[in-house]
């Protein structure tokens, strides 16, 4: 094995002992994204480009969002000192939390994490040597682009082969998300107004997502549009079109989105995708032709439509989490 996946592991690892050890709650964050990179670099090094670019898609989003989580908690923090100085509320409602830092658990991580890649390296099997059977990989690659269509073939697999976990896995970001929505301490679904972004004050950082928010929103379409001929794909677009949409909350008035109606989107995008499934898996095959089946006009349509639903629902999902537990809970800061 290159001496480049080792450098990469210690390069992860240098990057978990800085989470560790980091206080300050935007270093934090933003070693978390670093994390994130190199985990992407490390999957795309390893041949698997499309678990490279959903593992950069989620850290990118999750960077953002906890950079706002943060900026909700430290303006709700700054309110409270405020507000105490002012004799208006008592002081323990504007303390801080108390520190839960033990070296113990640090130290055990650490070990644990250390220990799990060293064994990932030490028993991964050599490429020249072929200590491993490849049949399954094999049989993926050479009919992959027969039996389901397009040249992504961990496409083809999550569209085709595995569609039912693809299934699944959609009904459980539904249920995730109607479970945020259950727990989010404010009723209603929408406000009229409400708090703002800071980075609004920030010229360079307002300007600069003005600018690559378009650009981000095309991405997704394009990542969904072709995840059946390359890396991508519905997932990956959909949180793509989710980050456009954060990007607008941070330099836009966000308070005349639906939240509700996107909610309702979801669930019908996801039964949908359940009836296209059966439409394509169980009555196609009987009512069609194996010429057609397999013809390269149908098989696109196939893979575009299950990416275009899977990518809608994706995006939907991503957009109440963010909008529900940030920016209609902003209103009361």
């Amino acid at each position: 094995m290159s001496n480049t996946i080792y450098i990469l592991f210690g390069l992860c690892l240098a990057a978990l002992l800085l989470m560790v050890f980091e206080r300050r709650v935007y270093r934090l964050i933003i070693y978390t994204g670093i994390f994130s990179l190199i985990m992407a670099g490390i999957y795309l090094f390893l041949g698997s480009p499309d678990v490279a670019m959903a593992e950069a898609a989620i850290g990118a989003f999750s960077v953002i969002f906890f950079i706002v989580v943060a900026e909700k908690y430290y303006r709700k923090y700054k309110k409270n000192r405020q507000l105490a100085a002012e004799g208006k509320e008592e002081k323990k409602h504007m303390e801080k939390p108390a520190k839960s830092f033990s070296w113990g658990n640090a130290i055990f991580g650490l070990l644990f994490v250390g220990g799990i890649a060293f064994l990932f390296l030490h028993f991964s099997p050599s490429m020249e040597a072929r200590e491993y059977t490849t049949y399954l990989r094999d049989q993926f690659l050479v009919n992959a682009g027969h039996d389901v269509g397009g040249q992504n073939v961990i496409g083809a697999i999550l569209m085709g082969y595995r569609i039912y976990d693809t299934l699944f896995e959609a009904l459980l970001l539904v249920m995730a998300v109607t479970a945020v929505t259950q727990l989010s301490f404010f009723g209603d679904y929408a406000v009229k107004q409400g708090t703002q972004s800071v980075v609004k004050k920030d010229k360079v950082a307002f300007y600069s997502i003005r600018i690559i928010s378009p650009l981000i929103l095309i991405f997704g379409i394009y990542l969904i549009m072709n995840g059946h001929i390359s890396a991508g794909g519905g997932f990956q677009g959909g949180v793509a079109v989710a980050a456009f949409f954060v990007c607008r909350y941070l330099i836009h008035n966000i308070y005349d989105l639906p939240v509700k109606k996107i909610l309702s989107m979801e669930e019908i995008v996801f039964f949908a995708l359940a009836v296209f499934t059966v439409l394509t898996v169980f009555i196609a095959p009987a009512v069609l032709q194996y010429e057609t089946l397999r013809s390269e006009t149908f098989q696109t349509i196939q893979l575009v439509s299950a990416n275009a639903l899977v990518g809608i629902k994706v995006a939907c999902g991503f957009f109440v989490i963010f909008y529900r537990y940030i920016a209609v809970e902003r209103t009361f800061e």
